[in-house]
């Protein structure tokens, strides 16, 4: 049975590989997740970057319930079955009135997980109207094999290595993928996807949360992940431990843990060690 999708959606997953909108809570819950999220910032004086972006259900206990949340894991549960666990989560923040982009990409070019049946909830804390450069998917392309890329590393794409497909994007095609706060859009590790800056003089903030069954397999390092529904009767990942209270030692220490088996991946071929900003 299903427990948060209709049959429509998901049919239209498996026709476009994304879905949208899905609403999973209320604006003022999303509000109060935001809120969180800026009081961490106005306390460190700046924006969550770097390393601090991602991972971000290991660092913060209001994070690890978005990743938990149960109307979340519902829609996953509908597309990837009853066991899952959170391979990552990073926020995707535009500033307001700000040039930084997301060039056209598949989730799936530097990750090392196989088989490909992973999926992102995009959780929107923020609106995110087509002015603030909401995500932008050609439908259809989850069923093309993995497309070469390239890497640009350029200053204003929010993306690890700035990567970009290194073929010719129909944007004809392209279909944008408005949301409201406490809205989310699911879309496939394979799904080519983008988006432009933001214009409006509102941030535009999305956490990124990144589920995967037990049995898909990293390929390139020792990987961990938190398990957040059902079993992991595999035993491929390294179990992550929630946090007890924000940004305590033993919270850095698994995120600091975790991010350098992802870093290993992500940056696999380069002599970064480290996200950018």
């Amino acid at each position: 049975m299903r427990k948060m999708l209709s049959p429509e959606q998901v049919a239209r997953f498996g026709r476009d590989g994304f879905v949208f909108p899905v609403r999973v809570m209320s604006a003022l819950e999303a509000k109060g997740y935001r809120d969180r999220l800026e009081e961490h910032e106005r306390r460190t004086g700046a924006p969550i970057q770097s390393n601090y972006r991602h991972k971000v259900h290991l660092l913060f206990t209001w994070a690890n319930g978005l990743a938990r949340h149960p109307r979340i894991l519902d829609a996953v549960e509908d597309l990837l079955g009853p066991d899952l666990l959170c391979w990552t989560s990073t926020f995707f923040i535009k500033e307001a009135n700000n040039p930084a982009f997301v060039s056209w990409h598949q989730d799936s070019t530097y990750w090392g997980l196989d088989p490909c049946d992973v999926v992102t909830a995009w959780v929107a804390l923020s609106d995110a109207p087509l002015a603030s450069g909401p995500m932008t998917f050609i439908p259809g392309s989850h069923r093309w094999d993995q497309v070469p890329h390239r890497d640009t590393f350029h200053q204003d794409n929010l993306l690890s290595r700035g990567q970009e497909i290194a073929i010719d994007v129909d944007e004809s095609r392209a279909v944008p993928v408005p949301l409201k706060a406490g809205e989310i859009s699911i879309h496939h590790v394979r799904a080519a996807h983008g988006s432009g800056p933001n214009t409006t003089g509102d941030r535009r903030i999305g956490l990124a949360i990144r589920y995967i069954p037990p049995h898909v397999r990293q390929l390139k390092t020792r990987d961990s992940a938190m398990l957040v529904r059902g079993h992991d009767s595999v035993g491929h990942y390294d179990p992550e431990p929630e946090p007890k209270a924000d940004a305590d030692a033993a919270a850095i220490a698994a995120h600091t843990d975790a991010v350098d088996r992802q870093l290993k991946a992500l940056y696999s071929g380069t002599d970064r060690r480290t996200f950018r900003a």
